[in-house]
């Protein structure tokens, strides 16, 4: 595939996803949405992608929306074709763990698309704003959704109604990032942690587990538990359940065989 706004190369393993328009600190634009969608499409479907990493290029993760509209930039739209979404395929709907690596400011967008990864490593210096109603729009990307659940509401509260700028140090802080670190040191440590994954967890494994903890905050503690035993009932029993204890015990690497897209369950259990 060829992309304009976006780069997409797979090493061993490990998907790497780039916001690529250095020259408007990767500002958010109708096309890179539309290629983000495709390459995450792309990483679901295909077995030899086991872990994704979403960085920018340059020095920024992403600014926000692309105003080069100025006035028009949140124009009015097709009420019945609008979605806030940015994205049709969020990161949080793809079978794979996704780790965002947000090496520089991340504003608007930016970081509501980056809410939607399962792990964020942020710069220290890093400027994020959660800015929309400084912009005259609110936030998007389901992150009234995901942000919350992150972080609790009333800290959300004060980032979503006061659009203020806080620090990557700050963002690790209050649990919105799982680390902060210098900013050149944040794409290494995503893809250290996309390899562990990819040379030593069980893919099928790690699929459900993804999916039922993104679904678990609107579960009761009865519901998760049915849905664990139920997606136990998938892997024990199977060739991974018995290579993991084999190869830890035979000290050496794991060689999986259950696949996400061909051993994904019929139905998701109730």
């Amino acid at each position: 595939m060829s992309y304009q706004d976006i780069r997409f190369e797979v090493n061993d393993g490990v998907a790497v996803v780039t916001l690529h328009r250095p020259e408007s600190r990767n500002a958010f634009s109708g096309t890179m949405g539309i290629e983000l969608a495709r390459a995450y499409t792309e990483c679901d479907r295909d077995d030899s992608i086991r872990v994704v990493v979403l960085t920018g290029a340059g020095k920024a993760f992403c600014v926000g929306a692309d105003m080069t509209a100025r006035g028009d930039t949140f124009a009015k739209q097709d009420e019945r074709s609008f979605s806030s979404a940015g994205v049709e395929v969020a990161a949080f709907d793809i079978r794979k763990p996704v780790i965002a690596a947000i090496n520089g400011h991340a504003v608007g967008i930016g970081l509501t698309l980056a809410m939607q990864c399962d792990v964020r490593l942020i710069a220290r210096e890093a400027k994020c704003a959660f800015a929309h109603v400084r912009r005259g729009v609110l936030p998007d990307a389901y992150s009234h959704w995901t942000v919350p659940r992150a972080i609790g509401f009333a800290q959300t509260a004060e980032l979503f109604l006061t659009g203020r700028t806080f620090s990557g140090e700050e963002a690790a802080a209050m649990g919105l990032a799982s680390r902060a670190l210098a900013a050149d040191d944040v794409l290494p440590a995503a893809l250290e942690m996309a390899r562990d994954i990819a040379a030593h967890c069980a893919p099928l494994s790690v699929a459900l587990s993804k999916r039922l903890l993104w679904e678990s905050r609107a579960l009761t503690r009865d519901e998760v538990g049915r849905k664990e035993t139920a997606l136990h009932n998938v892997v024990m029993g199977k060739a991974d359940a018995l290579e993991g204890v084999m190869s830890f015990l035979e000290r050496r690497p794991p060689r999986w065989q259950l696949s996400v897209s061909r051993d994904w369950p019929r139905e998701w259990p109730d």
